[in-house]
């Protein structure tokens, strides 16, 4: 029985949708959601669908009944994470969970970033828990760049501060086949997967590919974070999320979200997702 955890999110679902691709029976598949509700389409494919709320302890060990593998997808709950995650590794002690796949992010041991202090504690909860585990450390999710295509279109402008820093972007798709590759087979106790996309790029080659793809041409601005900040809150986000932004924006130009280990394509078996074929996909949306 493989569980994966938060399958109504992005990356949960398509972690699903994968494995029952490569043939794994939709009865041996457990779909852990904080809402049954939303994943009737899961039911209706033959998974299985049980109650899991990251935040309420009493819901967690009773879904992992029966887990062999289980896959926990990170909570998005930036200053939540470490005491949600604990709660899912005691459970799956608990259950008798015979290994755990963590998404975590890229190069969490010496990231600067802020939020790869959660993903670290999170890494050394897994260690102390004496299961079993494996560590899926992805970079940034190309579609953080084309779910605001539209927009980036219209205003014919990227803002940021990450300088000539490259990122090793990949689709959720790359990383959610990653995830099955680790859930489907064998794997060594304590593996750690550094994940990127095969050609990092820079925000002056996102914008340069989105001008050869849409016929629009699209410029990259820099600036300093604190400029980058306001402008952002000035564009009318909130004040904590612009600050996330810029941080990222910090790590890329130090090099934090860049990798050229192969680790993705490895585990794919196939190169990973271009940065120019995604978003020619997000342009069809």
């Amino acid at each position: 029985m493989i569980t994966v955890t938060g399958t109504t999110g992005h990356l949960g679902r398509l972690v699903v949708d994968e494995l029952l691709s490569r043939g794994v029976p939709a009865a041996q598949i457990v779909a852990a959601v904080r809402d049954p509700a939303k994943a009737t389409d899961l039911s209706a494919r033959g998974v299985i669908v049980r109650h899991f709320d990251y935040d309420h302890a009493e819901t967690l060990a009773a879904a992992l009944t029966g887990t062999e593998r289980l896959l926990l997808v990170s909570s998005n709950a930036v200053g939540q994470r470490i005491e949600q995650h604990r709660n899912i590794i005691d459970a799956a002690v608990a259950a008798g969970v015979a290994s755990i796949a963590y998404t975590s992010v890229l190069h969490a041991d010496t990231s600067k970033i802020g939020l790869a202090a959660e993903h670290l504690t999170t890494e050394d909860l897994l260690k102390a828990s004496g299961l079993p585990f494996t560590l899926l450390r992805n970079s940034w999710y190309i579609e953080n760049y084309t779910a605001t295509l539209a927009q980036t279109i219209a205003q014919q402008v990227i803002l940021g501060s990450a300088g000539t820093g490259q990122v090793a972007a990949a689709t959720r798709a790359d990383f959610a086949a990653a995830a099955a590759t680790v859930l489907t087979s064998q794997d060594e106790d304590g593996a750690i997967y550094e994940l990127g996309g095969d050609v990092p790029f820079t925000m002056a080659e996102l914008a340069d590919t989105i001008t050869r793809v849409t016929g629009t041409t699209v410029t990259y601005q820099n600036l300093t974070a604190s400029e980058h900040v306001a402008a952002l809150v000035a564009g009318g986000l909130p004040h904590p999320v612009a600050e996330f932004l810029a941080d990222a924006d910090a790590g890329i130009a130090r090099g934090d979200l860049d990798t050229k280990s192969g680790d993705l394509r490895r585990l794919i078996a196939r190169p990973t997702t271009s940065l120019e074929a995604a978003v020619a996909a997000a342009v069809t949306l």
